[in-house]
């Protein structure tokens, strides 16, 4: 799949910006002696954003854009002069992707929605200058607080196609065929299985000008919930379809069965799936007269919409859309996009290439490293002030006469 420009997962290393520090600084005049403390506070560190983008459809970009760093917050300085906030980054990702932490395969987030935008990294916060820390027992504190340290993960991306309909069957079914009969999608057509080696999307056109979105993915073959075939892989894209669409070929041995083999591995892969309105399409239909259909029926699933139809002929195409319009439209449909319960990655749920993927870990350059004179602070004791985070007290007393 790498010469592929399709991507549906990524590993990326982010990091946010650490808080700037508070400053220590005092007010030195000629004609004001005793100005007091004026250290300003250190600005916050930069966000990563995660901002949902209608217009992307694949996590390319994030192929080649491993580290996502933000910037960091600048130390505050005399006068109660503020650091500058760190700089935030906002990473534009398809409507439908799914975060989770690398390391322990917790789900994280999702983006869902065009220009829907989720916090992904919190930057620290600035540090509070010893102005603050000022009291009538205490008129000269030499301390001030440090930023809160940038929080840095390892996450994995996930993109689950938003879809109306999802097509579910074994390879040669006839799924992708079906798809360029409907839409203008041209999927590879063979007659050989795993033609289709990443997810189609189609836009199908019914009535008075409305239309509905289908999702093709490769055959799924049993097994492909523990990791044979290629189905496993992008089994995920159908998560978020309202429909289910299977496909069985007229020619196959027995129908019923391929059907609960099809079903039997979607809800072993998301139990949730189970819970998804169905319909059943039996294929290549136009080998069979009315006298085979009418033996067939029989055997069909019971209680499942059925219909015959035939992509190359044109049969039961119609019959089709008017059956998957009437379940998107139901009212247990309705809304914009089908909340599911991501499950943790796992062992078959992940992409060894890239769990494999070594990341240079970049260091924090030696300019961050580097302090201002008004940055020399000594440590405070955490009892001796309330705050979030630990930082130090310097425990020298302030002079008798209240000079600084």
């Amino acid at each position: 799949m790498a010469e592929s420009n399709f991507i549906d997962y990524v590993k990326v290393l982010c990091r946010s910006g650490k808080g700037g520090a508070g400053s220590r600084h005092f007010h030195r005049a000629k004609y004001v002696p005793k100005g007091g403390p004026d250290g300003g506070d250190g600005g916050r560190g930069g966000h990563i954003i995660l901002r949902g983008n209608a217009h992307m459809w694949t996590l390319l970009p994030l192929r080649y854009r491993r580290h996502i760093f933000a910037g960091n917050g600048e130390s505050g300085s005399g006068g109660r002069s503020f650091g500058k906030d760190g700089e935030d980054v906002t990473v534009d990702v398809p409507c439908g992707t799914v975060v989770f932490d690398a390391e322990t395969g917790e789900f994280l987030c999702e983006v869902t929605a065009d220009g829907e935008e989720v916090k992904l990294l919190r930057g620290g916060r600035g540090g509070l200058g010893n102005w603050h820390f000022k009291s009538p027992t205490n008129r000269t504190p030499r301390y001030a607080q440090p930023g809160e340290p940038a929080i840095e993960k390892s996450i994995i991306m996930e993109l689950k196609l938003l879809a109306d309909v999802g097509l579910v069957g074994f390879p040669n079914a006839g799924k992708s065929t079906l798809l360029s009969a409907i839409s203008a999608a041209r999927p590879k057509i063979a007659d050989y299985p795993f033609t289709t080696m990443e997810p189609q999307l189609g836009i199908v056109e019914y009535r008075d000008g409305r239309s509905f979105v289908m999702a093709d993915i490769p055959g799924i073959i049993e097994g492909a919930s523990e990791g044979r075939g290629l189905g496993l892989r992008f089994l995920r894209h159908i998560e978020r379809n309202a429909v289910l669409l299977f496909m069985v070929p007229a020619d196959a041995d027995d129908i019923k069965q391929q059907y609960e083999v099809l079903a039997a591995e979607l809800e072993k892969f998301n139990p949730q799936l189970a819970d998804k309105p169905r319909v059943l399409a039996i294929s290549k239909s136009d080998m069979l007269d009315d006298e085979l259909k009418a033996e067939i029926i029989p055997d069909l699933p019971e209680g499942l919409p059925y219909v015959f139809i035939s992509a190359v002929t044109g049969t039961g195409i119609t019959a089709l859309k008017d059956m998957l319009w009437s379940e998107i439209t139901d009212e247990r449909n309705r809304i914009e996009v089908t909340p599911i319960t991501h499950r943790p990655l796992d062992g078959h749920h992940r992409v060894r290439e890239e769990d494999e993927f070594i990341f240079e870990n970049v260091p924090v350059s030696d300019a961050d490293e580097e302090w201002d004179e008004d940055e020399d602070w000594d440590d405070v004791e955490a009892d001796d002030i309330d705050l979030d985070w630990e930082y130090g007290v310097n425990d020298e007393p302030a002079p008798s006469d209240g000079r600084e």
